[in-house]
């Protein structure tokens, strides 16, 4: 299982040590000064989590429904939220991360499902 997984697994603990690095590393970097821009980060944070998932999960042998698989990096993404809040002192939970962390959830859903969809009907 965790060979089958081994990219999801990385990325969530590329996401775990992001998530719980003292803020201030991230205030060096000016470009990083853009209103909302971490808004976007974690929007892509967990649309790339979930699409490696969604990658190791389409091309094993084992059937899953997707929409069920959503539910690991959903719950990981507030999970971190938690974590930030109670154990860091740098940082503080947003229910606006966990928002853009769904939102990146979802749309990496609705491209895999587009691009099923397409893939399927050229098929025939």
């Amino acid at each position: 299982m965790i060979r089958k997984y081994k990219y999801s697994l990385i990325l969530s603990l590329v996401i775990l040590y992001l998530s719980l690095k003292n803020a201030s590393d991230f205030n060096t970097v000016q470009f990083f000064q853009i209103p909302y821009f971490d808004k976007f980060v974690h929007f892509c944070m967990y649309f790339a989590l979930m699409s490696v998932i969604i990658y190791e999960t389409v091309t094993s042998s084992v059937s899953k429904s997707l929409y069920l698989i959503a539910l690991y990096p959903f719950f990981y993404g507030v999970l971190m939220e938690v974590l930030q809040g109670t154990i860091t002192t740098s940082r503080s939970s947003s229910i606006y991360d966990a928002i853009f962390n769904t939102v990146g959830i979802i749309a990496s859903l609705l491209v895999w499902l587009t691009i099923r969809k397409i893939r399927n009907a050229g098929i025939k």
